[in-house]
């Protein structure tokens, strides 16, 4: 064994403890830490042709490269839509790593039968019925992904070829219908060959992101033969809901494979408050639901649900001499694009037995309060304004006077070491997001984040 790695394994639990205290060192120092460093990030070196063990390699990043990351797991990031990690998910991310399971087949099959609880527990969360069979996946474009490639699948049955074998050349053209789609399913479509022309903007109601059913139906009725619909449960830029009852009910007259893309807005069964905008997702036939966002486990981390789970096998079904026979339970190999991968389910399993449902919907509904009482704070505030109602967890709002994306740069730059948001553009109009999903987030956190919006509104009245 090389010496350094041996003394480093003779050393490991030392050092181990000296990473603790490290990262409950950056933990400890969320609240008050840059949500955005001005720090930047070193420079890069050349790669040390004799390495220096790690307690120098851990002195190091905390040296020069600790202090340039953002606060991401804090309360006040509230960019994208990004969580944080719950205790528990931390602990089991650790042992994650420390097991250092690949627990994609049967032959060694603990990790398997742990991911499958965790999925089940994940599908009562979400109220889906038992003909919904899952898997975990990186991140909700992955999610998307797999259930696109299902639904690929199935429009080849319904034209009766298998896209698996004969590649999409056979299936020829297809649509994919959406109202508000996010970026993620076109760039799944350019991956799974069927392109991303073959997404159809169908139309939104008035002052909507959420599709309208009439429209849709009309989409549908022009269609030539079985399409795809993607729906949306909980939308990028305001969290619109489609009606996926209404939508679900056209399949009685549409020939069509329905996938949800419900990647945080699936979280929304927790509350009762808002359990109605995720009515009628158990009639979808795949669903994407991202996990490291709400469920606050690290990244990274999604699962993906699908009624098809046949049709799951034959896209990504693995063939060879090792994994043995595919079986009438497919291994997790058969079932995402990865043949390697990390038990990701774990991180997941400690959050939700460590605080099961009613943690969790208290996290919902804390995020959801907090989001409310940003937009309140926003319409009182002189020089913003909203620009759609909160439904759940994001606030969408502009300046009042001159939105141009150049000035709202600056504006959220201004805010950056108390607050981080990012752009968007709603309804053709300049905007910033605030996205509420990080379990640590309190209403003491809306308070500073008002403060510091009014003052830097007054600042950007004056330029």
């Amino acid at each position: 064994m090389h010496p350094r790695l041996a003394h480093d394994l003779a050393g490991l639990p030392d050092a181990l403890e000296a990473t603790r205290l490290l990262a409950t060192g950056v933990l400890d120092g969320l609240e008050e830490r840059p949500v955005v460093p001005s720090v930047r990030p070193p420079e890069p070196v050349p790669l040390p042709a004799e390495g220096a063990g790690l307690r120098a390699a851990l002195a190091e990043f905390a040296e020069r490269w600790e202090p340039a990351f953002g606060a991401s797991p804090g309360p006040r990031y509230l960019g994208f839509v990004t969580g944080g990690t719950t205790p528990a998910a931390l602990a089991g991310d650790w042992l994650t790593a420390a097991l250092d399971q690949n627990s994609n087949s049967s032959l060694d099959g603990t990790g398997q039968h742990l991911e499958r609880q965790t999925v089940g527990w994940l599908r009562e969360l979400f109220g889906l019925g038992a003909a919904h069979e899952g898997a975990f996946v990186s991140g909700a474009t992955m999610s998307n992904t797999v259930g696109l490639a299902i639904a690929r699948e199935w429009l080849g049955e319904r034209r009766g070829v298998s896209v698996a074998e004969a590649g999409a050349a056979a299936l020829g053209p297809v649509r994919v219908l959406s109202g508000s789609p996010h970026s993620s399913v076109a760039k799944a479509l350019s991956m799974l060959g069927m392109g991303r022309g073959a997404l159809v903007p169908v139309a939104t109601l008035p002052g909507r992101e959420a599709v309208d059913p009439a429209a849709l139906e009309e989409a549908l009725e022009r269609a030539d033969g079985p399409c795809v619909v993607v729906a949306n449960a909980g939308t990028v830029n305001t969290v619109d809901f489609d009606d996926l009852r209404a939508v679900a009910a056209l399949k009685e007259r549409h020939d069509f494979w329905l996938h949800v893309d419900a990647a945080f807005g699936a979280f929304a069964a927790l509350s009762p408050r808002h359990a109605h905008l995720v009515a009628g997702l158990d009639a979808a036939d795949s669903v994407c639901v991202d996990l490291h966002k709400w469920l606050n486990v690290p990244y990274d981390s999604a699962v993906q649900f699908t009624r098809r789970r046949d049709l799951q096998a034959r896209v990504f079904q693995n063939a060879a001499a090792y994994l043995g026979p595919l079986g009438a339970t497919p291994d997790l190999v058969h079932l995402t694009p990865e043949n390697s991968r990390r038990l990701r389910a774990l991180a997941a399993w400690f959050t939700l037995r460590a605080y099961g449902r009613d943690g969790h919907r208290d996290i919902v509904e804390r995020c959801t309060d907090c989001a409310h009482a940003l937009g309140e704070a926003v319409e009182a505030t002189p020089g913003l304004r909203l620009l759609a109602p909160v439904r759940l967890n994001v606030v969408c709002f502009t300046l009042a006077e001159d939105p141009t994306p150049e000035r709202l740069a600056a504006f959220a730059e201004s805010l950056a070491d108390e607050v981080f948001l990012t752009p968007t553009v709603y309804a053709g109009v300049p905007a910033l997001r605030a996205a509420f999903s990080n379990w640590r987030t309190t209403g003491a956190d809306v308070r500073r984040i008002a403060r510091r919006l009014a003052e830097a509104t007054r600042g950007a009245g004056a330029c």
